[in-house]
């Protein structure tokens, strides 16, 4: 007869086992974790921390890379809750980490943000500033060792306007298709191309994982900006579609008949639309306030609310048509572009649309305007200029000495813009208008876009996409926990009541 101590061993080792796993579950769920309001962002990004697992009620230093930003002290239960800290403005694009430390040991967990800036819709954003705020590699010091990084050959000669770069990725168009493409390498991630003899005449804009672009003849398209796969097509258009814009939800564009649009941007729908004069309206609008502004068919300047399209006011001293309104500081900018028009670039009150100053100029103004740091810049045929932005007086001019249909783009304490007939992409000082750096293409550069420390621009007869940077830049290393050393001047930021508590 067997014993019965025999036959409960099984099940007592199985008892076991399973307090055992009960054990090890809780000790790992205990292991020290941080977590992050956003993976991504610019330089100056707030980001608020929340960590699990740590000692209760001890102090925790919040490190952005090597450099403590933060401390915060644990509830009862080991945690804390949005701590906030900033990326550094100084931190430059590429990987950097964020680390949670217990103070006065080497406990802690580590996170991984992303450096990085989007240059998402035409002229940067919806103001069509034509200024990356965040740059901070490329300046007048670094720009002189621009090198080719990679170049990208959309086998059709027509490759037009200006790249966008969201997410890692460049989107631009040529005159038959648009391409997305990796922005460390260059290589295609997709295409699509329009219906038989339609055409694109439009620049891209990318929100919220979205692709909006216009072609001549079937309208408005809504992509995915990850995967090419269209979303909607809104048709209910006349010809030639201009750039759309991007804001509080709505995409904006206009069409060949005068027409002037405002869809849902998550679904196509239309909302309103006004009739701006009888001709083509290819100027892309700019945005600001609930406010649009834009060039009619009629040559006019108007400023639209957002929300009805309802005219709040028109100016009529010059004649506008192909450049894009730049708003900034409650101004709008734009050049008088049409032969026997006045040459000027114009200011007008963004409220009111009364004259606040304009420049004359030998040559029509073709460029949409640049601003930053209290200076305009743009182009007018052979000469880049810089006006200062609240008198219009003349700070400096360079002559290009080639065709100049390029929007000027600002970044850093550096104005870059791309001539024609010679070909060439070129840097200049943004406050002397020295040359620091050029580079021949193949064909007519038209409107640069810098971000992340290279220079992206489109060759318009040759059909070659450039990116331009310095020698590559190590991403940050991951500093290891020992290496870490507190700020002993901070004080506790917060103590605030967990989410755990709420459960």
């Amino acid at each position: 007869m067997s014993d019965p101590r025999e036959r409960f061993q099984p099940i007592t080792s199985l008892v076991a086992l399973f307090f055992a796993c009960l054990l090890l579950c809780g000790i790992a769920s205990a292991a020290h974790s941080i977590t992050l309001s956003k993976k991504s962002g610019p330089p100056t990004s707030k980001i608020l921390v929340s960590g699990r697992g740590f000692e209760p009620n001890v102090g925790v230093d919040i490190f952005f890379d090597t450099k403590d930003k933060a401390l915060v002290v644990t509830n009862g239960k080991g945690e804390f809750d949005d701590s906030r800290i900033y990326a550094p403005r100084s931190a430059g694009p590429g990987e950097h980490w964020v680390t949670a430390l217990e103070r006065n040991n080497d406990k802690g967990a580590q996170e991984p943000f992303l450096v990085q800036t989007d240059w998402s819709q035409f002229r940067y954003g919806p103001e069509r500033e034509g200024s990356n705020p965040f740059e901070n590699v490329l300046n007048p010091q670094t720009v002189g060792n621009l090198k080719v990084k990679w170049t990208y050959n959309t086998g059709f000669p027509y490759a037009s306007g200006s790249p966008l770069v969201v997410n890692g990725m460049v989107y631009v168009s040529s005159d038959l298709d648009l391409y997305a493409l990796n922005a460390t390498t260059g290589h295609l991630r997709w295409k699509f191309t329009p219906a038989k003899e339609d055409f694109i005449d439009s620049n891209p804009a990318v929100a919220n994982g979205v692709l909006y672009l216009g072609t001549d003849y079937n309208g408005l398209y809504a992509f995915s900006a990850q995967t090419g796969a269209v979303l909607w097509n809104y048709t209910y258009v006349n010809e030639w579609v201009s750039t759309p814009l991007v804001a509080d939800g709505l995409v904006f564009f206009g069409d060949r008949e005068g027409y002037f649009y405002a869809l849902s941007a998550p679904s196509g729908t239309l909302v309103w639309k006004s009739r701006l004069g009888s001709g083509n309206i290819s100027s892309p609008a700019s945005f600001a306030n609930g406010v649009v502004y834009v060039a009619g068919g009629d040559g006019n300047l108007y400023a639209l609310n957002a929300k009805t399209g309802a005219k709040l006011w028109m100016f009529t001293n010059g004649y506008f048509y192909s450049a894009s309104p730049t708003v900034a500081d409650g101004v709008v900018y734009l050049g008088s572009n049409l032969v026997g028009y006045p040459n000027k670039l114009y200011a007008v009150n963004a409220s009111t649309g009364v004259q606040l100053w304009s420049y004359s100029t030998s040559d029509v103004v073709q460029s949409s305007p640049a601003v930053a740091d209290g200076v305009v810049y743009f182009s007018s045929e052979e000469t880049l200029y810089a006006l200062n932005a609240y008198n219009g007086d003349l700070l400096w001019s360079y002559a290009t000495g080639a065709y100049t249909l390029s929007d000027a783009t600002i970044a850093d304490g550096v104005v870059y813009v791309g001539s024609a007939y010679p070909n060439n992409v070129a840097a200049l000082n943004a406050t002397s208008g020295t040359l620091l750096w050029s580079y021949a293409t193949g064909g007519w550069v038209q409107d640069p876009t810098v971000v992340n420390s290279t220079v992206y621009v489109a060759s318009y007869n040759d059909g070659i996409v450039y990116a331009f940077a310095r020698n590559s830049q190590a991403n940050g290393k991951r500093p290891g926990l020992k290496e870490l050393y507190p700020d002993f001047n901070l004080t506790p930021s917060q103590q605030l009541t967990t989410r755990s508590a709420h459960d």
